[in-house]
């Protein structure tokens, strides 16, 4: 098992792809002992996206593991901010400055 490992996202979180997402987030966590999830990419994100976010960050407490998630993309920080999840998913939701102004 390594110890960390980064993978970047995609395809979108979606209900359509929520299979496919479980298994490649569930088993890239079961290599390491802390993941990076980058989220950059991620066009689109829905309730289906949310709950697997909200998965794997509660399996990775239980396995006594950390997930980051970083550089969230403006569809997934509006997503969380609109569902009042940021504290839940515990990383901080920076902005880039190109979208600041």
């Amino acid at each position: 098992m390594t110890p960390r490992k980064s993978l970047a996202l995609e395809a979108p979180l979606t209900i359509y792809h929520a299979f496919e997402q479980k298994r490649l987030l569930l088993d890239a966590l079961a290599e390491c002992e802390e993941l990076e999830l980058d989220l950059a990419q991620v066009g689109e994100i829905d309730s289906a996206g949310l709950q697997l976010l909200l998965l794997l960050k509660r399996e990775a407490q239980r396995g006594d593991k950390r997930v980051a998630l970083i550089r969230h993309s403006q569809a997934v920080r509006a997503t969380i901010e609109f569902c009042n999840l940021a504290a839940e998913l515990g990383d901080p939701l920076v902005i880039p400055a190109a979208e600041a102004g």
